[in-house]
């Protein structure tokens, strides 16, 4: 199982994207997130090695409105994180599905991955 770096998978209840290559997966919140939350101004990262479940909370994300949760969107290991948020959590706001990515993890359970919504669902679902 393989995905390209185009293939975006967006979840629905925590607003997340998921971004797959080979069995590593990108995850950080989605656009429409970020939008909502409003200026971010810090990220609690999640812990590397750290073994997590689908739906398993990991961090936090604070902005000047609220702290929101975030998710693990499907099982494994906790790789890396994104070190550069420590100083400028904004990026987030900048460029969230990109280079305000939040952690990468090592995917246990491939198959959960093909269960996330595709990003023209997710913009559906956005729209109901």
């Amino acid at each position: 199982w393989s995905r390209g770096l185009g293939d975006v998978y967006k979840r629905q209840e925590e607003h997340e994207w998921v971004q797959l290559s080979d069995d590593i997966a990108t995850v950080g919140i989605t656009n429409h997130a970020q939008e909502s939350l409003g200026d971010i101004v810090f990220v609690d990262l999640p812990t590397l090695g750290k073994q997590v479940k689908a739906k398993e909370e990991l961090c936090v994300i604070e902005s000047v409105k609220a702290a929101s949760d975030i998710y693990a969107p499907i099982d494994g290991e906790i790789m890396e994180v994104n070190n550069s948020l420590e100083s400028d959590a904004a990026i987030i706001n900048q460029d969230a599905e990109n280079t305000g990515w939040i952690f990468k993890m090592k995917v246990s359970n491939p198959s959960q991955y093909d269960e996330l919504m595709t990003e023209d669902d997710y913009k559906i679902f956005l729209e109901q």
